[in-house]
């Protein structure tokens, strides 16, 4: 209908028209100004719908709306389940990291005045080691994706999740490593230990054998890193399947290994999603404040070394002489 409208235009024009022929670059400017009308008609009722073909001047897009572009965030906003506003509980007092319910005084003080430097657009490694068939990459799974897995897939070499948080009001993301538990693959896996701030090291409940290799693990993990530089944690999984008393004994072992490992423990479970979400969130919060830690000392000794180079006299020590402060290489002809 569009177009048979504007076919009626046009031949409307072309009657009115004296019948003297037009010269030849009068015809092609007729044909070109045809397409052109024809081309405008159709595009004006493909966004106006039947019935509404007019044509409407285009208007230069104002600030405001340049300014609501430039503001739009990069990324989705962070789930409720990553926002963390208070300092997470340990799952057990007799064999953690940290006894403290609060964030350290200067990482709450720089998180309220948001003076946090670049600790929001950074992001700590956790990497995950263990035997084969403990449930590493069903506890990842359970955490990043909320899902649990019955079909067991070996991981091969390594893989990797980036999770974003927010914690005291501060962007932090995590990037965890999957490594493959077998022994053909550890050649492979050993290479991305380098750089880790957490160290997890996973076993069974259900398998003495698996606490027992976690000795190995760690001293492997911590072999690529410097020493002192890693939170570990000792992650106990498959929790469903123990209760009672069975439970209680495994997880006695355990804290007895911890405490020689310096290793935080936790018992989990990626089948019910037992303790998974409290764990990694304890890991994000106790990694989000060693870097901001790090990030205010490197400041303030960056202000140190601020000036002219002239060292510091303490109050009550000597002044002085011009004489001293003469380089001793430079001497008078």
């Amino acid at each position: 209908m569009v177009i048979a409208g504007a076919n009626r235009m046009l031949g409307r024009a072309a009657a009115s028209q004296t019948q003297t022929p037009p010269p030849t670059s009068a015809i092609c400017v007729a044909r070109r100004s045809r397409v052109a009308l024809v081309a405008m008609v159709i595009a004006a009722a493909g966004s106006g719908g039947p019935g509404r073909a007019e044509l409407q001047p285009s208007q230069p897009p104002s600030d405001s709306g340049r300014m609501k572009s430039s503001l739009t965030p990069l990324g989705p906003p962070v789930s409720r389940d990553r926002v963390i506003a208070s300092f997470p509980k340990w799952y057990t007092p007799e064999a953690c990291l940290q006894l403290r319910e609060h964030f350290h005084g200067q990482v709450s003080a720089a998180c309220q005045r948001r003076n946090t430097g670049t600790v929001g657009l950074k992001l700590s490694k956790v990497v995950v080691v263990g035997d084969l068939y403990v449930g590493k990459t069903s506890l990842i799974h359970r955490f990043c994706k909320n899902v649990f897995d019955r079909d067991y897939k070996a991981t091969i070499g390594v893989d990797f999740e980036i999770e974003r948080f927010e914690i005291a009001g501060i962007p932090y993301s995590l990037q965890i490593w999957d490594t493959a538990g077998q022994e053909k693959f550890k050649c492979i896996a050993s290479a991305y230990y380098r750089g880790a701030q957490v160290i997890i090291t996973a076993f069974d409940l259900t398998d003495v054998q698996t606490l027992e290799h976690t000795r190995q693990w760690l001293e492997d993990a911590l072999r690529e890193n410097e020493a002192g530089s890693c939170f570990v944690f000792l992650v106990g999984t498959k929790k469903d399947l123990l209760s009672g008393a069975a439970c209680q004994q495994a997880e006695a072992e355990a804290v007895h290994l911890a405490k020689e490992m310096q290793a935080e423990y936790w018992s989990v479970s990626a089948k019910t999603g037992e303790n998974v979400k409290a764990f990694f969130s304890r890991v994000a919060a106790l990694a989000f404040e060693q870097s901001m830690l790090q990030d205010l000392e490197k400041r303030s000794s960056a202000r140190l070394q601020v000036g002219d180079g002239d060292l510091i006299r303490m109050e009550g020590s000597p002044p002085e002489t011009q004489e001293s402060k003469r380089p001793s290489g430079l001497g008078c002809c």
